[in-house]
């Protein structure tokens, strides 16, 4: 780092709200090496942290917003870029607008300011369909799946990102590419943003569940949310650069999830359950596109070790103790004092109908 003076290193976190957010700037606060911290948010929120100050940026302001991100960034040792908006799924160009062009602007005020490191949250979902076995490495081609719009798009920043360290060569970029990321207190957000209204919290249990439909491509990962924000604390305060896999052990799949609803698996045939979602989407009675599920069931496994090697990074909870917390979490309609981590919507689930499921939260 260029600026690690005697009060430590300055970080800006755009995004710093939601359920990857809110957990790296508590990882950053507590680590002695980092002096300040800047949030930056659409909408502030009135939890305090140590060592963190708040400040609100919209990435679709265009103009406003590259400005404003240039000053925020102004003598930072590194902005971590979190933000990126899931909901409306059923809105593409306003989506497009605030993660791939916000993302542009962020780029932009990172170079106009002369910001020495830049992490960014990419995904599994950038690569694009791979293999199950074995497990591919950062550099699987990332394409995405065209036809769902997180995957595309975050692909699409993967271009970006190229193109920036090719014009940029002295910012020291780092790209993540998570799993899929839960902790309790996201439980009430990401079921607003995927599973929607009609899921109530005494509808989580074992007895409820009696079978979990066994699909052929269904093997995906995860990770805990406090296990990502680590990866970001030692991606900040050491020099790593580059593209890293995060993941959690074991690989999730239909007999795992039996396991934790104490249920059975029953084979299903792939286009049965596509054409349910799908007719539920349209219906609007849930918010998670059809196109997101056939990414999912395309995406490869991915090998973490070179996390492990160059970023000392090993997670300390398990793929079942992310799903756990998860689970717990939907039961109780967990969440915390963010805007987007609020147990509640703003308007309550009649609200989330009136504005049309999938608009967004």
């Amino acid at each position: 780092m260029t600026s690690e003076h005697a009060e430590g290193l300055r970080v800006v976190v755009v995004g710093a709200t939601g359920n990857v957010g809110s957990a790296v700037v508590r990882a950053l606060a507590a680590d002695p090496a980092v002096g300040s911290i800047l949030g930056l948010a659409r909408r502030v929120p009135e939890w305090q942290v140590e060592k963190t100050t708040w400040a609100p940026v919209d990435l679709r302001a265009e103009e406003q917003a590259q400005a404003q991100l240039t000053g925020h960034f102004r003598d930072a040792d590194a902005v971590v870029h979190l933000a990126w908006m899931i909901q409306p799924s059923r809105d593409p160009l306003m989506t497009w607008r605030t993660n791939v062009l916000g993302t542009g602007r962020v780029l932009g005020a990172v170079a106009a300011a002369g910001v020495p490191a830049l992490l960014y949250a990419s995904s599994i979902a950038a690569y694009a369909p791979g293999p199950k076995d074995p497990p591919v490495r950062e550099s699987w081609p990332t394409h995405g799946w065209p036809t769902a719009a997180y995957s595309r798009e975050k692909a699409y920043v993967e271009r970006l990102l190229d193109g920036f360290e090719h014009r940029v060569p002295e910012v020291r970029v780092v790209r993540m590419r998570p799993g899929f990321i839960f902790q309790r207190e996201s439980a009430a957000a990401q079921r607003r943003l995927f599973l929607g209204p009609l899921l109530f919290g005494p509808m989580v249990r074992p007895e409820l569940s009696p079978v979990v439909p066994d699909l052929p491509g269904l093997r995906f990962q995860v990770l805990h949310t406090a296990d990502a924000a680590e990866a970001y604390r030692l991606a900040v305060t050491g020099r790593a650069h580059g593209a890293f896999n995060l993941a959690a052990g074991p690989v999730v799949d239909a007999r795992m999830l039996a396991g934790l609803f104490h249920a059975r698996t029953v084979r299903l045939p792939r286009p049965l359950l596509r054409t349910a979602l799908a007719a539920a989407w349209r219906a609007r009675l849930v918010p998670a596109s059809p196109h997101l599920f056939d990414a999912l069931l395309r995406l490869p496994v991915m090998d973490c070790s070179r996390a492990a090697q160059e970023l000392g990074w090993q997670p300390r909870h398990s793929a079942e103790d992310a799903l756990r917390e998860l689970l717990e979490g939907l039961r109780h309609g967990s969440g915390m004092q963010t805007p987007p981590l609020a147990p509640h919507a703003r308007h309550g689930r009649f609200g989330e109908f009136a504005t049309g499921t999938g608009a967004r939260p």
